[in-house]
């Protein structure tokens, strides 16, 4: 399967780009929808912070965390922000993995990962490829000040609290400049998409290749000339398919 990263800096429309692909019937893995998950009332990452952070966290008279509050209070202090990282990240990457594993026993041959800190927390390297969405600082400001109704002040500090854009950009293997219409930026990402998509062979490779390691393992259990013959045979066919299609 065909791991993707998608990632760029806060508010350069990561979340649009991740939509259309959606809607194309690529699935995401979206850390930040699954960083909101982990920090429901009972998870284990909620857990966490309220121990390590306290209660002053919470929304009043509600069990909620007040993710703004948060956000005040990490993008100021980066040992804090280090500290909310180690309460919440390992249980985001358990999760993300799983949904990954998910999507490759079900046989899709892309998947998505969008994950705004995917330099720079190494999840890079299980990429094929990384995309950055890219856009200027000021339309950057602009549109983080709108979203969250922060000052600029507020806002440059959490853009100043990632990893500069321009390093992003360095490790790139492709850029979408992300600064005029949406229509110009989903046609970027509809020609990148287009560009690096698997061919036919390797798409019929990946539907066979979950079917293979369920038919190895069930030939583990339940040994006999069949399922051996039915392993033998998907794992052939596969391995024929992947090689063809880098011809």
């Amino acid at each position: 399967m065909l791991i993707i990263g998608l990632t760029g800096g806060i508010s350069t429309g990561k979340s649009t780009i991740s939509n259309h692909l959606r809607k194309k019937g690529i699935p995401i893995v979206d850390a930040d929808l699954i960083a909101r998950q982990i920090m429901e009332p009972g998870a284990r990452g909620y857990n966490l912070v309220l121990k390590n952070f306290g209660k002053d966290v919470l929304l009043q008279n509600s069990n909620q965390i007040d993710r703004k509050k948060l956000g005040e209070i990490i993008f100021r202090n980066v040992e804090k922000r280090q500290l909310l990282n180690r309460c919440t990240h390992p249980a985001v990457r358990t999760k993300m993995l799983s949904e990954l594993l998910g999507y490759y026993i079900r046989g899709y041959p892309m998947c998505v990962l969008d994950v705004p800190l995917l330099f720079e927390g190494g999840l890079h390297r299980y990429c094929n490829k990384v995309v950055v969405v890219s856009s200027t600082e000021q339309i950057q400001l602009e549109r983080l000040m709108k979203r969250d109704g922060i000052t600029e002040e507020q806002a440059m500090s959490r853009i100043e609290a990632q990893m500069p854009l321009s390093e992003k950009r360095k490790l790139a293997d492709m850029i979408i400049e992300n600064n005029g219409t949406i229509e110009n930026t989903i046609n970027q990402v509809d020609t990148i998409i287009n560009k690096i998509k698997p061919s036919k062979f390797k798409v019929i490779g990946a539907l066979l290749a979950p079917l293979g390691i369920c038919t190895s393992i069930f030939g583990m259990f339940i040994p006999g000339k069949f399922s051996l013959a039915l392993g033998g045979f998907l794992g052939s066919t596969t391995l024929f398919l992947l090689s063809i299609s880098n011809l």
